[in-house]
């Protein structure tokens, strides 16, 4: 997928603040995505070339705090906002820097996307300007690591160097985003980012950097503030009787940021990652962590919270799951806590409890497998087909026509379309049963006129992955995209982007999905 490098724009400086004179409401340069929903690459591509921010390091961090929802507006549990999760909270407030240096009202900064994101490349800006970076070192995404060290909003240098070392892993990995707002996405390179001063500073969540936890040894230890749990001698206080699993609607080093935050008032024993499965602790078990929003039991349980949001199944991977329960299995046998679903809870199901986490995406029959010991989740053997005419299953636009012209179809007929600079993607839907490994088959007819570069796209739970197949050749049979993990849940699973470098229709006919 190209890339495009936006051209820089001259800002506008008002009283030593810069002011930016963004068009928000704009008609944007690319095909607008499917159902009329604004298009966040487009906004991107702005806001970068506005604040002269590079566009790929802009769209990373967004993806590192949020995936790239907004989440409805909705604030996370740190006060951040948005798809860049601009913040407001006593000791971050990005958010009021963003409106200060826009102009734009506070809620539209918390609502419309596009302000969002030209509001934190506002903020992004201001804080090269205040390093000192040139206009050619701002060409170079490897000079802004101190900036975006800095957004992530933490004082303790560890903590601010994991929220920086995800957003430059993610731009050396790419991604492809899938959201309300149309694709995002980000293309994989190379990266050398200049830590400055943090790089003497020993990352977290490996055994070979930082401080490891004297309670469990794979943990990180990283204390969160003091005013944020209550000190005990558990278990001779208190008998330590459950294990409450949390969702910490926000971000792995967003969240230990947070319970760093003596305004926080809440915090956890254990944090998870959603891509490795790496574990930090912040509360040791003797002490109470405020989790549970339950004294009773609070004293009595051990909070672990896993990155990601209630809403999008996607954070939910395979490794964070294994790795949760691997801890969860641990402390069962350490502190004599039977492993059935009445000791090892989520939070929705305190006494009281105002909170719905971990959520309906959590997959309670596999995690409580990996607890007690069974590794593969039923059913061990599954598969289905989804054709452009299943009901309920396929969903394109009004760019996608029909066709029975090749004898080759699956089915009685096949959707095609033009490429464009722009996703318009065909998506298929399908019910995964568990979270899992599986084979991802697609099936087109071919024609020497149809697209060498079809890109079809696999949700999966460490994002969207692309295979590119050439569809005027090996046709009218299943081939394979590869193995993917895929979430448990019903949900748009593979879709075919319109997104071509090359000519010739793209073909959406059917795929097969196969448990492996």
């Amino acid at each position: 997928m190209t890339i495009r490098r936006p051209s820089r724009r001259v800002s506008h400086l008002l009283g030593g603040a810069m002011i930016l004179m963004i068009g928000l409401t704009g008609q944007p340069a690319q095909a607008a995505p499917q159902h009329g929903a604004q298009p966040l690459a487009a906004a991107f591509d702005r806001a970068a070339t506005a604040s002269d921010v590079p566009r790929d390091l802009l769209a990373a961090l967004g993806y590192a705090e949020t995936r790239l929802d907004g989440h409805g507006g909705e604030p996370s549990v740190s006060g951040g906002y948005g798809v860049m999760h601009l913040t407001s909270n006593p000791k971050v407030r990005t958010l009021d820097e963003a409106a200060r240096r826009t102009r734009l009202d506070r809620a539209e900064l918390r609502t419309r996307d596009a302000a969002n994101v030209a509001g934190a490349a506002a903020v992004l800006r201001s804080y090269a300007d205040e390093a000192g970076l040139t206009a050619a070192q701002r060409d170079d995404v490897n000079q802004w690591y101190g900036p975006i060290a800095r957004y992530g909003g933490s004082t303790d240098a560890a903590t601010a160097r994991l929220y920086a070392d995800s957003v430059f892993d993610l731009l050396a990995r790419g991604f492809i985003a899938t959201t309300a707002g149309g694709e995002v996405s980000v293309d994989g390179r190379p990266v050398a980012p200049q830590r400055g001063r943090y790089a003497d500073v020993a990352p977290l969540g490996t055994g070979d950097f930082g401080t490891l936890s004297t309670d469990y040894g794979p943990a990180a230890w990283v204390p969160a503030n003091s005013s944020n749990y209550t000190v005990s001698s558990r278990e001779s206080a208190y008998p330590i009787n459950y294990i409450v699993i949390h969702t910490m609607q926000g971000s792995y080093a967003g969240s230990i940021s947070w319970f760093q935050n003596a305004a926080a008032g809440t915090s956890a024993h254990y944090l998870l990652r959603s891509s490795d499965g790496a574990v930090t602790q912040m509360v040791r078990d003797k002490d109470i962590a405020w989790h549970a929003g339950n004294w009773t039991y609070n004293t009595q349980s051990i909070g672990i919270e896993h990155e990601g949001y209630v809403d999008n199944a996607s954070w939910y991977t395979d490794a964070m799951y294994r790795s949760s329960a691997a801890l969860t299995r641990f402390l069962c046998d350490k502190y004599g806590i039977p492993k059935t679903r009445n000791n090892i809870i989520g939070h929705n199901q305190v006494p009281g409890a105002t909170h719905t986490d971990p959520g309906p995406n959590w997959n309670w029959t596999y995690y409580m497998q990996l607890v007690t010991g069974g590794t593969t989740p039923p059913p061990t053997t599954w598969s289905t087909v989804v054709d452009n005419t299943t009901a309920g299953r396929f969903t394109a636009s009004a760019n996608w026509s029909t066709s029975t012209y090749s004898a080759q179809r699956y089915g009685a007929d096949y959707r095609y379309a033009n490429p464009v600079a722009a996703s318009d993607a065909a998506w298929y839907k399908v019910n995964i049963p568990a979270t899992a490994t599986y084979r991802v088959e697609v099936w087109y007819p071919a024609v020497a006129g149809y697209n060498t570069s079809t890109p079809y796209i696999v949700a999966t739970t460490s994002g969207n992955q692309t295979v590119s197949v050439n569809q005027t050749a090996n046709g009218g049979t299943w081939r394979s995209l590869g193995t993917f993990t895929l979430a448990a849940g019903d949900a748009n699973k593979v879709g075919v982007s319109r997104w071509s470098g090359s000519t010739g229709y793209v073909i959406a006919d059917a795929i097969r999905v196969t448990r492996v």
